[in-house]
């Protein structure tokens, strides 16, 4: 199953700003700054992640669901689903 690139341009888009966030995250422990200040930011980029990868197994199950011959099957895409849980 190959993915839509329009339906993936804001996935990529949140993983850039994700990827940014970590590199924050990285930069705030290096500098030895306030425990909360890293887990707020930690926490922001665990669910921009997270949302990212939803968003990527809904593109594909909306593929599979629309597609006759749909290369994953309900099984598959559940796995994949509960991999991100």
């Amino acid at each position: 199953m190959e993915l839509n690139p329009e339906d993936m341009t804001p996935v990529i888009h949140r993983l850039k700003r994700a990827q940014g966030q970590l590199a924050a995250v990285t930069r705030m422990l290096e500098e030895g700054r306030d425990c909360k200040d890293v887990v707020t930011q930690l926490s922001a980029v665990s669910k921009a992640v997270d949302r990212a990868g939803f968003a990527i197994i809904a593109s594909g199950m909306e593929q599979c669901l629309t597609s006759p011959n749909g290369d994953l099957d309900r099984k598959e895409l559940e796995k994949l689903f509960l991999s991100l849980a």
